[in-house]
């Protein structure tokens, strides 16, 4: 679903007229996996077939940007392949006074004209319509999104800035500072990032985050804080009950592992949280957060977007306060480090 092409947000920098494109089942296959084997930063098994020839071109265009765009993991540029075309590389949308969307990434005339390239060798007559060559490109474009995003001090993690620039127009990021909210062009921009953030866990990775081959992932991207049971008067019970993740607010939180959502709100000490039950009986928890985005009673799957980091409750910084626990309740924590080795995850 899309408020404007991928090649229309270079060309508008603040587009007035915004154009719905939706695509048939686009997200739709990847609802409920079951997460196998990642390899490569991609889980074929449940991926859409039309997308699995692909594959190894949006490994190869996650690769070419991982220098300087590391969140911009093969499963991302895919799942926002599949929901700006359904993978299908010759599909166009309707005329706008924007230009026309081409192919698999949705580009437009003038800005293929700034991001394409020739990169499997077989000459430029497609143009935006040559799949390998669009890949590649939407990956340089999102690059460019992303750190124009790092730099911009807006709230909200640079991906979900990026995409939502890829979609609607950085102008309108510009205008809302952050993703453009649900009430902005019938909230096609909002879901848009929500639902390629979400696809893509589900594929195989969640914005860098790598998922074990048990569908478990490290709940942040930051560096190790405070460790567990650390003794201090910071605590009630006289140790840290979890670790922390030392990461600015907005970063994105993920689930560490598949489960359902016991708890999502606001607490006293640990701020906003949320508690997740796994599969095992066992619970982990994600405190202080800026912002919740699952709700009590939802079922989650590992590396899936919960929420975004933030400051709140009993805290004296920003972080992620990251907790294993034996039941949903305080005072029931094991140490986090052995029980997520043992599922092939490495703090």
């Amino acid at each position: 679903m899309k408020a404007l092409t991928a090649a229309t947000a270079a060309a508008v920098g603040f587009p007035v007229v915004v154009i719905a494109l939706v695509l048939g089942g686009a997200g739709a296959d990847a609802s409920n996996p079951a997460v196998g084997k990642v390899v490569n930063g991609l889980n074929l098994a449940v991926m859409p077939a039309a997308g699995r020839p692909y594959a190894p071109w949006y490994i190869r265009a996650s690769k070419s940007v991982a220098g300087e765009c590391p969140q911009l993991a093969p499963a991302l540029l895919a799942a926002q392949g599949y929901q700006e075309s359904g993978f299908n590389p010759s599909i166009e949308g309707p005329p706008t006074q924007y230009g026309t969307a081409k192919g698999i990434a949705q580009f437009i005339d003038s800005t293929w004209a700034t991001w394409g390239e020739d990169e499997d060798g077989d000459g430029t007559a497609l143009g935006a319509k040559d799949p390998e060559d669009a890949i590649m490109a939407q990956a340089r474009y999102m690059c460019s999104m992303v750190k124009k995003a790092s730099r911009s001090g807006y709230k909200g993690d640079p991906v979900h800035l990026a995409l939502a620039g890829y979609n609607a127009g950085w102008g309108w990021v510009d205008y809302y500072k952050g993703v453009p909210p649900e009430r902005f062009a019938k909230g096609q921009t909002y879901h848009y990032v929500r639902i390629i953030t979400s696809t893509a866990a589900k594929w195989g990775t969640a914005l860098g985050g790598q998922l074990s081959s048990e569908g478990w992932t490290r709940p942040v991207d930051g560096q190790l804080g405070t460790p567990y049971r650390q003794s201090g008067a910071n605590w009630s019970s006289g140790y840290h009950t979890g670790i922390d993740f030392a990461v600015p607010i907005g970063t994105t939180v993920r689930a560490a592992g598949p489960g359902t959502v016991v708890k999502a709100g606001a607490g006293v000490s640990y701020g906003n949280e949320i508690v997740i039950r796994h599969d095992d009986g066992i619970y982990s928890q994600y405190a202080h957060l800026s912002s919740i985005s699952v709700s009590e009673g939802q079922k989650v799957q590992g590396g899936q977007t919960v929420g975004l980091s933030g400051n709140t409750g009993n805290s004296t910084g920003p972080h992620l306060h990251f907790e294993i626990r034996t039941s949903p309740a305080y005072g029931s924590d094991i140490s986090p480090v052995p029980y997520l080795r043992k599922r092939g995850v490495t703090l």
